[in-house]
């Protein structure tokens, strides 16, 4: 029974883990937390229902519940995120940014987040959604461990994802000087880098795996316009838990609180769930501040 909890918190972690890394690449190169990053997950989810429609008859992938233009929905959902979160940095966070008061973003990422949440119930609705009605059959994995294609199809492309970024950010231009910026952005100013490009290129890719990460939640429960003020104190906990500015401590919290919340289900019951990642992230900060894989700054 506890590695069918382990396996379901695996999948629970994928998600947490990609919206945990576009907590900690804002914060690494922007130096704030930005509160509205939830909001990103729950607009990738929504432009995914959208654009899935223009994709309704796509051949299906086996035994997955969804179609081929499935897959094209949540490139194009990642898309369009990217230029919502592109959009909130331009007309809101770029402005903002000349304040000498360091928690003006903060609470400016408060404000967007409630207002973008409300767009979301004012264009589809407060209503729940899906992205297929098909019923997904659990098969067994190992023995006492059963999941669904969908559920292997989260795992896998979180792991794909995963790796893509490990290799932009080791060995592309651009990746390297995503790197120079968040060890010092002055120094990387003087060197010669385009700050404002890392910067326009931090949003792309944090609202991408956002919306990403949205859709894979979607997929494995449900479309909700407040899912992603649900998820956000869960990830800031991954980000914190793994070290805030560690993209692998990202990965790490994500999967560690996944699991946690998962199999606290069966010794403490589903209402508590929300309460195991605070708890985890308390214990880091105080016995791990710089969190399992942060740096010494």
């Amino acid at each position: 029974m506890i590695g069918q909890y382990v396996a379901d918190g695996v999948v629970t972690g994928a998600t947490l883990a990609l919206g945990a890394i576009g907590l900690t690449l804002t914060y690494n190169i922007l130096r704030f937390a930005n509160f509205a990053h939830g909001e990103l997950l729950t607009f990738g989810a929504y432009f995914a229902l959208l654009f899935a429609g223009a994709f309704a008859g796509a051949q299906t992938f086996g035994t997955l519940s969804f179609g081929a233009g499935f897959v094209l929905a949540t490139a194009g959902a990642a898309l369009a995120t990217a230029l919502v979160a592109l959009a909130l940095d331009r007309f809101l966070f770029r402005p903002l940014r000349k304040s000498e008061i360091a928690v003006t973003l903060v609470i400016a990422s408060f404000g967007a987040s409630l207002m973008l949440r409300n767009v979301v119930v004012f264009v589809w609705g407060p209503e729940p959604e899906y992205y297929s009605r098909a019923i997904s059959i659990a098969s067994e994995i190992v023995p006492g461990v059963r999941l669904t294609s969908d559920e292997l199809f989260v795992v896998a492309l979180t792991a794909v994802l995963m790796l893509a970024l490990h290799l932009f950010l080791a060995r592309t231009r651009l990746g390297k000087a995503m790197r120079a910026v968040s060890d010092d952005p002055a120094l990387a100013l003087v060197a010669g880098i385009d700050v404002q490009r890392v910067i326009r290129a931090t949003w792309i890719i944090g609202g991408a795996l956002a919306a990403i990460a949205g859709v894979l939640f979607g997929l494995t429960v449900q479309v909700l316009p407040d899912m992603g003020a649900t998820l956000i104190l869960s990830m800031f906990a991954a980000a914190i838990l793994g070290g805030v500015g560690s993209i692998y401590g990202a990965v790490l919290g994500g999967l560690l609180i996944g699991v946690a919340q998962s199999t606290s289900v069966a010794w403490i019951g589903p209402a508590y769930k929300p309460g195991v990642a605070f708890v985890l992230m308390l214990l880091a900060l105080m016995f791990f501040p710089r969190g399992l894989l942060g740096e010494k700054r």
